[in-house]
């Protein structure tokens, strides 16, 4: 029989730095054991040092819970690959990076099984959208794009 789900959280947590003082506004309502939540998720995120990888959390009514990770988010990554703090204060008027359509394409791999779509150019579609309003460019082989 399978357990009863007491709540389902989805968290954003630097890969490998999860710890109790992080995580215990958000799951000490739910009475799991937060050092033990932390090990686990720095253990499956050791890899990936310096991201920001979504953990989905179910908690179950005996207080136990399982881990589902997810990809990190297109904003992060796109970020990451235009090299900028933040995105533009004013979308549209303002741009404040630039990725390639090479780069567009490694960020939706990326997302791919996170998104509702299983096509690399819809993907791409998708994550285009958002660097648009992040005020980050596309750039077709060195040249401006978007």
């Amino acid at each position: 029989m399978a357990k009863a789900i007491a709540r389902k959280l989805k968290l954003e947590l630097e890969a490998g730095k999860a710890n109790p003082a992080k995580v215990g506004k958000d799951l000490a309502p739910t009475g799991i054991n937060l050092l033990q939540f932390c090990n686990q998720y720095n253990e499956m995120t050791k890899g990936q040092t310096g991201q920001i990888v979504p953990a989905e959390i179910t908690v179950f009514e005996d207080r136990t819970f399982s881990v589902n990770l997810k990809t990190p988010p297109v904003a992060f990554l796109l970020k990451k690959y235009a090299g900028v703090e933040k995105g533009a204060a004013k979308p549209g008027s303002e741009t404040v990076g630039a990725v390639t359509r090479e780069q567009l394409r490694i960020i939706a791999e990326i997302k791919l099984p996170d998104l509702n779509t299983t096509n690399v150019e819809n993907a791409m579609k998708m994550i285009e959208g958002t660097a648009k309003n992040m005020g980050i460019r596309i750039e077709q082989d060195g040249n401006q794009e978007t």
